[in-house]
Parts: C-alpha cells; sequence; structure tokens
C-alpha cells in the first residue's frame, strides 16, 4: 500500500507478450496448477472437508453457510482505533475574503461609460478551502497545519456527530506548519498523544481526515521511513524532519493524526508529493506539541536564522565552480553562496565563497545539518563558527536573529 497529496512514485511498467510467447507458456501452466493442485494428501485435509466412503465432498447440507451478520472476526486493531479516535478528529472549512485589484482606471465613471456602459466588477471574492485537524484538549484547542487556516478571515470546526463551532486561531507557525485553533466548547472527546521519538519504519500507521470533502476517511499503511528533511522533499523551508507513510493522503488530508496501532497519535499529516502515490509525509508530534504550546502561551514562534544560503561541496558542485575557474580549497564543509544584507551573518563578516565546517564545534556535511544545528541553538544566543577563506582558517561568533517574516 503506498500514498500520495503530500509531502506527497512508483512506476509500474509493463511489456506485451506476444500471442506466440504466450501460447508456449499454457501447457507450463496448466502443468504447474495440476501439480499444486493435487499435492494434499487425505491425512492433511480440513476439519471443514468431511469424508465419505468414496472419499472426500458430496456430502450435501451436513456444514452450515457462514452467516452474513458481523461477527467479532470482521473487527481487528484499526476498527478499535479509529472507533476510540475518530469522534475527536475534525473539520476544518476556512473563507478567506480577497479584494479584487482592478487596475483603477477602470474605476472611473467616465471610462465605464466609454466603453460600453460595463457595470462594475465585484470588488471581493471569497477563497474557501477544507482541511482537518483533531481535539488536544477537552475545552476545545484543536492542532492542525498553519497552511490549513492561513490568511483565513472565518474558521468553522466540525465533529463527526455534526456539531460546528466558529473557531479562532489562536497562532500560526509557517516554519513548521503548525497551527491551534479554539472552539468554544467543553468536554469535548480528545486524541492520546503518543511519541515520536520511537517511530520506526515499518511499523503500522493509520491516517484519519477529510481528504477531497469526504469527511471521517480512514486508512492503513505502514511508517516508510523517519527524518526526512525539508529539503528531501522539496519543502527546504521547513525545519522538520518529517515521518514519512504509504497510509493514503490526500488533499483534506492535511491537519489530521496519523496514529499508530494502539491509537496514540505520532504526527499530523500534513504533505504529499505531487504527481506521486504512496508518499506522504507528516510532522512527528513531539514537534507539533512543543510548537503548539509555544503558540497557545506566546501567539508565535521565534526561530533563529544567520541568513546565508549554503550549498554541500559535493563533486558535481566543484566541477561548475572550476568550469567557471572558482577554486576552492577547503575539501569538505558547506559552501556559502550569498550572505543577506545586514544578516546575522553579514555583521560578522561572513562572505559569499567561505566554506563553513563546524558550528558550536560540531562538524557539519549538509544544509540540513546546518539548520537544524542554528534550529537548536535559539534567538540571541552567540553562536562559534569555524570558516575556510581561501587557504586560512576563521573563527565567527555569529548571533542568531528572529527569522523575518516572508513578504509577499
Amino acid at each position: 500500500m503506498k500514498m500520495k497529496p503530500a509531502l506527497l512514485k512508483v512506476l509500474l511498467n509493463s511489456n506485451p507478450v506476444s500471442k506466440s510467447t504466450l501460447s508456449r507458456f499454457l501447457p507450463l501452466m496448466g502443468m504447474s496448477m495440476l501439480l499444486l493442485g493435487s499435492c494434499t494428501p487425505a491425512s492433511r485435509l480440513l476439519p471443514s472437508q468431511p469424508r465419505t466412503e468414496q472419499g472426500v465432498g458430496n456430502v450435501k447440507n451436513e456444514t452450515p453457510d457462514r452467516p452474513l451478520t458481523p461477527t467479532a472476526e470482521d473487527t481487528n486493531f484499526v476498527v478499535e482505533v479509529v472507533e476510540r479516535v475518530e469522534p475527536a478528529v475534525v473539520q476544518i472549512d476556512t473563507a478567506q475574503r480577497v479584494r479584487n485589484r482592478a487596475p483603477s482606471g477602470l474605476n472611473d465613471p467616465f471610462l465605464r461609460e466609454f466603453f460600453g456602459g460595463r457595470p462594475e466588477a465585484p470588488r471581493e471574492r471569497v477563497i474557501r478551502g477544507s482541511g482537518s485537524g483533531f481535539v488536544m484538549s477537552a475545552d476545545g484547542q484543536i492542532l492542525t497545519n498553519a497552511h490549513v487556516v492561513n490568511q483565513a478571515d472565518v474558521v468553522t470546526v466540525s465533529f463527526p456527530g455534526g456539531q460546528s463551532y466558529e473557531g479562532k486561531v489562536l497562532g500560526a507557525d509557517p516554519v513548521t506548519d503548525i497551527a491551534v485553533v479554539k472552539i468554544p466548547a467543553t468536554n469535548l472527546p480528545t486524541v492520546e498523544m503518543g511519541s515520536s521519538k520511537n517511530v520506526r519504519p515499518g511499523q503500522w500507521a493509520i491516517a484519519i481526515g477529510n481528504p477531497l470533502g469526504l469527511q471521517e476517511t480512514v486508512t492503513l499503511g505502514v511508517v516508510s521511513a523517519t527524518d526526512r528533511s525539508g529539503s528531501d522533499i522539496g519543502v527546504s523551508d521547513k525545519r522538520i524532519g518529517f515521518i514519512q507513510t504509504d497510509a493514503a493522503i490526500n488533499p483534506g488530508n492535511s491537519g489530521g493524526p496519523l496514529l499508530n496501532a494502539r491509537g496514540q497519535v505520532i504526527g499530523i499529516n500534513t504533505a504529499i508529493i505531487g504527481g506521486a502515490q504512496g508518499i506522504g509525509f507528516a510532522i512527528p508530534i513531539d514537534t507539533a506539541q512543543q510548537i503548539a504550546q509555544t503558540l497557545i502561551t506566546q501567539g508565535k514562534v521565534l526561530h533563529p536564522y544567520l541568513g546565508v544560503q549554503l550549498v554541500a561541496l559535493t563533486p558535481e558542485v566543484r566541477e561548475k565552480l572550476e568550469s567557471r575557474n572558482i577554486q576552492i580549497p577547503a575539501q569538505e564543509g558547506i559552501l556559502i553562496l550569498q550572505v543577506g544584507p545586514n544578516s546575522p551573518a553579514d555583521k560578522v563578516g561572513i562572505q559569499p565563497g567561505d566554506v563553513l565546517q563546524k558550528i558550536n564545534n560540531q562538524p557539519v556535511s549538509s544544509p540540513d545539518e546546518v539548520q537544524r544545528l542554528v534550529e537548536q541553538s535559539g534567538v540571541g544566543r552567540p553562536l562559534p563558527i569555524q570558516l575556510q577563506r581561501g587557504d586560512r582558517s576563521l573563527q565567527v561568533s555569529v548571533v542568531p536573529e528572529p527569522l523575518p517574516a516572508p513578504t509577499e
């Protein structure tokens, strides 16, 4: 079983078989089936196969037909998980009012009359969206994705039983794609939080959500991988080690829970890779809870940044540099391509062409490692960095600042 959304590609190639080739294999296939069908000794017959004096079978009405009414055999751990968790999984519908940006000249009454009295176009339209979420506290705190409620003017939260509430966004963090919504309700059903530290590839994964508006949809798969970086899946601005799963995830699943076999939340379904099947990604629940608590208490999350653009010094990168007569003496580290004006890195004299080799005395070999170490350092704390500039080794101390909000 494989997944698609979102975060997040298996190609099945089949070659046609000619009739002549098929005709040569048919006798062999028939022989194989015959051999497989005649190798069960009488001593290993199943109890449901009664004997007669002539052999097996030929007995009528001695074995009652299996009843079609549901029995305990029809249920499994997935059914138990869904029955316990689904009441706490919600659909989140949003509406955003957007003003049309028509050229100012078209709003001039004289020009409208000149061009045939064309009526003025509507100045405002509404963009609607839908996603999922789940109740993490009985007093109405709901966890979801930041992109589900991004810039929404109206947030409506609906439960499987039909109850609906207008929600208020307590905070949203686009860097980790986590948001918390509050609704005016109490004594709500809640999910049980697990831990993403113990998640391992191969363990069961259950996704519940509202893909494509189809409420209360359940899919089953396994954890395919852990600690997938944002750059691995094409979202390099996200500072998360994603859980990869093949439990089917589609648009509308975003914000819903990814559960283990005990019904505990281990992640928040968030991304799919366009055009892929069986590849989806979830935010580890440990990260999500940490961000959610900060959003609840402070309304926002400060992420540290240095203000540099990086690339690993791979053989391919070296080849491209050498083709432009650029020589990099350093044999290992991360090449700094650009330095943002007035950024923390710029303020201490870091330059394009420098090679970043250590952060806080830890060697680094990929931009994702650099991002992780900077994130761990926090805002406002001096961070020692070792660089190589040409043949010289340099030590600088950078003070990370809060990551600026993206400009539209």
